[in-house]
């Protein structure tokens, strides 16, 4: 048995597009959103960072899913990069 999620990529010569190396812009589709942590304390009422530093109060923590990653710049965890957020309704 064999189970597949996702597509599989086409054959053949792949089809030119803009990637975000030339425009920047990256599509992306929101997973969840969910209201920012109040403490630093853990389960076990151990720190789980090492900073004690508070997310802000009407900051919302968004996880995005970004369906072709190699859209993404190379050095995105090394380099410093302003992200900007742009909402569009379907």
């Amino acid at each position: 048995m064999e189970i597949i999620i996702g597509t599989m990529p086409p054959l053949g010569q792949p089809k030119s597009k803009v990637t975000a190396k030339e425009n920047g812009v990256v599509e992306a589709q929101l997973l969840h959103i969910r209201p920012p942590r109040r403490g630093i304390a853990g389960p076990s009422g151990a720190e789980r960072r090492q900073k004690k530093t508070k997310d802000p109060v009407n900051g919302r923590v968004l996880t995005l899913m970004v369906a072709d990653g190699n859209e993404l710049p190379n050095d995105l965890d090394k380099a410093n990069y302003r992200i900007t957020l742009r909402f569009q309704r379907k």
